[in-house]
């Protein structure tokens, strides 16, 4: 109790670390163009989930933090929180502003281009927006990883690495001290969860394809991290289990208020015949006997087929923050 008393008087500097002062932010680049590279990014100092614990991200056992797990935060975070809330709210009015066209084809709707051009211009001030005015210098650098969160403008598609770009992000963000590590729960639970809504309704509108998709065999078509963080708010629920996410009234029931039950229904929105046939490996996780099982068995998964596979990689870019670089010994 003593602690957060001590927490609650904590002003804006109390939270913001200090800069080091040897950091030179620069524009983000791709480090990695064969698969041979894959070993300095397995030497590196830093991955995609670093600043959003991809293990600890959405854990917890204790029912008073259920549905939603928003532990004690200073107001100061609060702000920070808000402020990113307010930029993807800014991104759902441009989806509203820029409608589909009519074209030929059905899939992958050009008018997303004109959207994401918007983004392209804009990255930089809705960065800026967020970061503490004495960090602004780190603009830049973040911004590349806000735009490669989104999709990509020429194909027109979205996968699991504009996820770990958006994670990135979460993490360039927590390095500059515009969020707080120790906020993850509301990191994951409030701002990543708006992000997915952000993409979920991209995905419609602009009926975008699945990048890199393994159709039937993957898990699913656009996302991963949602899966580990939402299993991980299940464990040790004292109802709902892992054969439940099949059932669709179970899911239309506690959706709202489950991360993973979400992801399962946006499936079934778009998806039709039975669930066992458009979504194998899901049906396979849901006889898994209970969530800490699952959650260990997605985090296996996740740096298996996306951290660790050169398709994915190859398009992540390093600069000061997420650097390329060794860890020390």
């Amino acid at each position: 109790m003593a602690e957060t008393e001590q927490q609650s008087g904590s002003s804006p500097e109390d939270d913001k670390p200090p800069l080091p002062f040897s950091l030179n932010f620069m524009v983000p680049k791709k480090e990695i163009s064969t698969v041979p590279d894959m070993g300095k990014w397995k030497r590196s100092q830093d991955t995609p989930s670093a600043g959003v614990n991809t293990e600890e991200g959405g854990k917890t056992s204790h029912p008073q933090l259920r549905p939603l797990p928003v532990p004690f935060i200073t107001p100061a975070a609060w702000r920070g929180l808000f402020k990113l809330l307010s930029l993807l709210d800014t991104l759902d009015r441009w989806i509203d502003e820029t409608p589909p066209v009519d074209q030929p084809s059905r899939f992958g709707n050009k008018a997303y281009r004109a959207w994401y051009a918007k983004l392209d211009q804009e990255a930089e001030t809705l960065v800026a927006a967020v970061i503490p005015s004495d960090r602004s210098a780190a603009a830049p650098e973040i911004a590349v990883y806000l735009k490669e969160a989104v999709g990509n403008s020429t194909r027109i598609d979205y996968g699991t690495g504009h996820e770990a770009a958006f994670a990135a992000f979460l993490c360039c963000l927590c390095k500059i001290g515009a969020l707080r590590v120790e906020d993850q729960l509301s990191i994951v639970f409030k701002v990543f969860d708006r992000y997915l809504r952000v993409m979920r309704k991209l995905q419609k509108t602009y009926r975008m394809e699945p990048a890199g998709s393994q159709g039937v065999w993957g898990l699913d078509d656009f996302q991963f991290l949602p899966f580990i963080w939402g299993s991980s708010q299940l464990i040790d629920h004292p109802t709902l289990e892992p054969r439940h996410f099949v059932d669709e009234k179970a899911v239309n029931e506690h959706h709202q208020d489950y991360m993973f039950l979400e992801c399962i229904k946006f499936i079934n929105e778009m998806k039709t015949g039975p669930f066992a046939e458009h979504s194998n490996q899901l049906w396979n996780i849901s006889a898994v006997p209970t969530w800490s099982k699952v959650n260990q068995g997605l985090i296996r998964m996740y740096k298996a087929e996306c951290l660790e596979k050169f398709p994915v990689i190859q398009h992540f870019k390093f600069g000061s923050l997420l650097s390329i670089q060794p860890v020390k010994p």
